[in-house]
């Protein structure tokens, strides 16, 4: 029985340190699709209500691996001199690419 506290202190360094070495986990925050083989489906319809200063983002289907999930549009505060150009899907040789959201300068 005096061998259990020692025990249990050692697993319990031994967990600790294998979690100090650990490398830290990183989210992605986008998924890398080079062309897609299946067309993505008709934009669903969203009510937009101007906003001054803001700029409409709208929704856009987005790839996940295995199918289409619809991302809700958003508002995004406005860029003075710049003009945003929505994302989409482009059909590319055999396929669909996706283009996100970005700022042209006027």
């Amino acid at each position: 029985m005096a061998m259990r506290p020692w025990m249990m202190a050692a697993v319990f360094g031994v967990a600790t340190m294998a979690g100090v070495a650990a490398p830290a986990a990183q989210a992605r925050t986008y998924i890398d699709v080079d062309v897609v083989r299946v067309a993505p489906p008709p934009p669903r319809y969203e009510r937009i209500r101007p906003r001054p200063g803001y700029a409409w983002a709208p929704g856009h289907w987005r790839w996940t691996g295995r199918g289409y999930v619809w991302v809700g549009g958003h508002y995004l505060r406005v860029r003075p001199g710049y003009v945003y150009v929505g994302p989409r899907w482009n059909h590319h040789g055999p396929g669909w690419r996706f283009r996100d959201g970005y700022w042209v300068r006027r």
